[in-house]
């Protein structure tokens, strides 16, 4: 019987890491002082299902390289989703006309100056720590198309003494 348990459990665990969850760690600064670098963080895969929401912290396939040639994943926040009329003036950002507010942010000013509206099927992402971010005002990486979405993160699991929820 014993044996039963620990099978089922073992198989239910697979699934889930296989269709609902996946284990990342961060590996940059770009997300300080939301996430830190070698956060280790559960995404949900799930999330993939809906739109991306203004706020969520999303994990992406990226037109970014790693040094073996994978494509790089990024993680990145959502600020303006298909619709949205985005500026960012003089270190603000406002959506829809209206000033974002955003106290995750260590400091408050973001770079670059730009008005776009945010096409059907894209979003437009930042990191938290504006001054140190590859992130959607850079054509490198540009808007992210929603089906590269892989996930957002849910939980911090690791270092255990900021173990919890992702805001």
């Amino acid at each position: 019987m014993e044996g039963t348990k620990v099978f089922l459990l073992a198989i239910s665990f697979t699934l889930l890491i296989t269709f609902l969850i996946k284990p990342t760690i961060v590996k940059n600064y770009s997300m300080s002082p939301t996430l830190e670098e070698d956060d280790f963080v559960i995404i949900n895969r799930h999330m993939t299902k809906r739109m991306a929401h203004k706020g969520d912290i999303v994990v992406f396939k990226s037109k970014l390289k790693t040094d073996d040639g994978k494509e790089k994943l990024l993680i990145k926040r959502v600020i303006a989703v298909a619709g949205d009329d985005l500026k960012i003036e003089a270190g603000r950002v406002y959506i829809n006309g209206t000033l974002y507010l955003e106290d995750y942010l260590k400091y408050s000013y973001t770079r670059g100056e730009l008005s776009l509206k945010i096409p059907e099927g894209k979003v437009f992402v930042m990191g938290d720590n504006r001054n140190n971010s590859l992130d959607s005002r850079d054509s490198t990486l540009g808007l992210v198309d929603s089906s590269d979405i892989v996930g957002r993160a849910l939980i911090r699991i690791y270092p255990f003494d900021r173990m919890g929820l992702i805001n």
